[in-house]
């Protein structure tokens, strides 16, 4: 009947974590946990109603028993004032069955009396146990829940990590890659446009230094024909 008991010491002692390691829901577990110990306080109760019921039943065999020593005491007492001595001894022999059937009754109230504490105060610890797991149930509850949605967040940045993160990351470096090209280029254009403009002022130098040379020319033949 207390088949129950250890195993909520169990629970209580590993709480969520041994849940976790198993592949079990630990809300649904726990629920069912609370369900079972329900059960079992239920056939404590009738255990315990049961044993009541029989040291009640002691009792009165007990009493009546005791009722008939004291009895027979007296209808000894009786016999022997009537002068009836052999009465008196026979009465005297039931006393002293009524007497050792007091004693074994006696003990077997004991023994009863004792194993009803027994089953009252196991009843009341697990009444106690039974209180303890409802209350921490809710809290043991809301921590899987919030163990759950950690986990899931972490799936969740894992794959960004391994997937879309890392396929950002590759665009990014794409694009990174596509400016530097494109001011390389257009580094490139300026080298080449600052070569083709000197090359084009060292034309027009040239063509200019010629005209300015067949200039002097022309003026020096002028003087001389003067």
């Amino acid at each position: 009947m207390f088949r129950f008991f250890s195993r909520v010491r169990t629970i209580v002692s590993s709480e969520l974590n041994s849940l976790l390691n198993k592949a079990e829901d630990p809300g649904k577990m726990l629920d069912q946990f609370i369900y079972d110990m329900e059960n079992d306080i239920q056939e404590v109760e009738a255990a315990v109603a049961k044993q009541i019921a029989s040291e009640k039943l002691l009792k009165k065999q007990l009493d009546e028993s005791l009722e008939a020593v004291t009895k027979r005491e007296e209808q000894a007492m009786v016999a022997l004032e009537s002068g009836d001595e052999d009465l008196a001894r026979r009465v005297l022999e039931e006393k002293s069955k009524q007497e050792s059937q007091a004693s074994s009754l006696q003990m077997s109230h004991n023994e009863a009396t004792k194993l009803s504490s027994e089953l009252k105060d196991k009843l009341r610890e697990m009444k106690d146990e039974l209180r303890e797991m409802t209350m921490k149930k809710d809290s043991l509850k809301a921590r899987n829940e919030s163990a759950q949605a950690r986990a899931k967040v972490n799936r969740s940045l894992s794959g960004m990590n391994s997937g879309a993160k890392s396929g950002f990351d590759r665009m990014e470096e794409k694009v990174m890659r596509s400016e530097a090209e494109a001011e390389s280029s257009e580094e490139l254009r300026s080298i080449n446009k600052t070569l083709d403009d000197d090359l084009a002022a060292l034309t027009t130098k040239s063509k200019v230094d010629s005209e300015l040379e067949q200039l002097k020319a022309k003026m020096a033949g002028k003087q001389t024909n003067e």
